[in-house]
């Protein structure tokens, strides 16, 4: 007996607090509204939520602007439907809360305005994709998303 507890009652709490085993942890949702903390001279700072999240999975809801071709690896994911490919137009037509989303497998363009759940591993910070020259700020890498 160790402090009134017995070594029964020890090895069960210290199988509690271990992670389930072969189960991984839930992706947390984050909303469009979670991403920024506001804008500095900087531009748009990332949301303390946001950065202690970088690296996990998370889950975002949304809608599929149209992609620069018919199947691909990755789309622009938007708070809003946008009608208009994002390569197709400038900068200023477009909303600055948008989330990048590199597929595992390519995926069939949805409706504009249909919403969609992307799941993926949520890395921030500008990067500039090798193969477009497409700079994002928030990206869903190893993802995968389903129409709702």
């Amino acid at each position: 007996m160790v402090g009134g507890l017995t070594r029964r009652a020890l090895a069960a709490a210290a199988l509690l607090a271990l992670p389930r085993l072969g189960r991984a942890a839930a992706p947390e949702r984050l909303g469009f509204d979670d991403l920024y903390a506001g804008w500095s001279v900087m531009g748009l700072r990332f949301s303390d939520r946001v950065k202690a999240m970088a690296g996990q999975q998370a889950v975002i809801t949304g809608f599929m602007a149209p992609p620069l071709k018919a199947d691909g690896t990755f789309f622009v994911l938007t708070r809003e439907p946008m009608s208009l490919c994002p390569f197709c137009s400038t900068d200023a037509e477009w909303p600055a809360d948008i989330v990048v989303a590199y597929l595992k497998a390519e995926v069939a363009p949805s409706r504009f305005d249909a919403p969609i759940e992307v799941v993926g591993r949520l890395e921030i910070g500008s990067w500039t994709d090798p193969e477009t020259g497409f700079v994002s700020q928030l990206r869903l890498q190893d993802a995968h998303a389903r129409r709702l």
